[in-house]
């Protein structure tokens, strides 16, 4: 099982949140660093974008994705957006990319704010000891 810090815009981490939310999309225009990282029973750790980490989950299920096209990206959206809650200015921004995997969230749930010393732009982290931002030890690992 692994961890992971995973950062999201405030209005998705609502939805997810909320229930409403139960899928995370994450495209790339490169093969995607993620790539066969997460597994079902994986553990998150849900960060607000320039916020604190406020919420934990765990993976049910992923589908990564090779070589997408615009039509396979369409599809997914047809197939996938009543659970991913994408708008169509986001689908379009995202026709370009190449590969990708949805993550089925499950146990969601709130936890006390923790702020982090997160400076670098990646937007998903695998963690491990010593490179977890503390993370770990607050899960008890």
């Amino acid at each position: 099982m692994n961890y992971h810090l995973v950062i999201l815009k405030k209005a998705y981490l609502e939805l997810i949140l909320s229930g409403r939310k139960t899928i995370e999309l994450r495209l790339s225009r490169g093969r995607l660093p993620l790539f066969g990282r997460v597994q079902p029973g994986d553990r998150l750790f849900l960060k607000i974008s320039a916020g604190p980490v406020c919420a934990k989950a765990s993976v049910a299920d992923v589908k990564y994705y090779q070589t997408l096209t615009p039509p396979m990206i369409a599809q997914i959206k047809r197939q996938y957006n009543d659970q991913i809650m994408g708008g169509d200015a986001v689908w379009e921004s995202l026709m370009d990319r190449k590969s990708g995997l949805l993550v089925w969230l499950q146990d969601v749930r709130r936890i006390e704010p923790i702020r982090i010393e997160k400076k670098d732009w990646r937007a998903w982290v695998v963690l491990s000891k010593g490179k977890d931002f503390g993370l770990l030890d607050e899960a008890g690992i």
